[in-house]
């Protein structure tokens, strides 16, 4: 099994290039950071549909499957031009619909498609508006002192689960803390600078394009009829899987 890792704003995601289908055990041991590689999530390549000229399947690293990953997204294009020698500009099918990449250098943009906003709820105890981009999110501004407890909590109040985003404005821009669904706390998110971003404009707290800023460092997302994420994609580079490993982890 060979593997391409890259990382954006250290939220890192691997590329399956060749080997094992992906099941579930084994896409956790993959991304477990202590026995195996260690990862966010990993990229599967996939046949295109719906008109897309290519496809990604997105792997939580719990095994659960994720609909869109704005930095998946964006780790993906590039590698599919520095790897495979794709055009600059290009559509990718995933389970939450076609996007539209382009990639100049290791700067990558990704159109996440029209944002759904409404609310406010009241999720877990806590007031969140609820974005959906083809996938769900939940994004709340205040900055709890427990956050990834109730990040977790707020996680598991939806049916399916949902991204979590707590949220502070100050000096033009926003700044967020990420609990993904699947994953927990990770450096930074596309799909979540997004919803950040969406109700942020929506609010009239900020203007397009807005700068969100997280752990790892700030994505800028232009706020219109969709919603275009830009942001830099670092490589780290190729690992082949040893293959008594994965016999040991290929399971259901």
């Amino acid at each position: 099994m060979l593997l391409w890792r890259a990382h954006g704003l250290g939220n890192d995601y691997l590329v399956l290039e060749s080997g094992e289908k992906l099941a579930p055990a084994l896409v956790r041991a993959l991304c477990d950071r202590h026995r195996g590689i260690g990862s966010d999530g990993v990229l599967e390549p996939v046949a295109a549909a719906e008109g897309a000229e290519y496809g990604l399947r997105i792997h939580n690293p719990d095994g659960s499957e994720a609909e869109k990953s704005g930095n998946g997204l964006r780790i993906y294009a590039h590698w599919l031009v520095q790897e495979r020698a794709a055009p600059a500009e290009f559509s990718v099918w995933t389970l939450g619909g076609v996007v539209r990449c382009v990639v100049r250098g290791t700067n990558v943009d990704v159109n996440m498609g029209r944002a759904r906003v409404w609310g406010p709820e009241v999720l877990a105890g806590n007031v969140c508006w609820r974005v959906d981009l083809g996938n769900p999110h939940a994004v709340c501004f205040a900055e709890p002192i427990d956050w990834r407890q109730q990040g977790a909590a707020i996680e598991a109040a939806v049916s399916g689960r949902t991204n979590v985003q707590f949220v502070s404005v100050a000096g033009g821009a926003a700044r967020a803390l990420i609990w993904e669904r699947g994953a927990g706390e990770t450096q930074a998110s596309g799909s979540s600078a997004c919803a950040v971003a969406a109700v942020c404009v929506t609010r009239g707290l900020l203007s397009s394009p807005v700068t969100v800023t997280m752990a790892g460092g700030d994505l800028i997302v232009a706020v219109g009829d969709t919603l275009v994420l830009s942001g830099p994609v670092a490589p780290v580079g190729r690992f082949s899987v040893d293959d008594d490993w994965l016999r040991a982890h290929a399971g259901p």
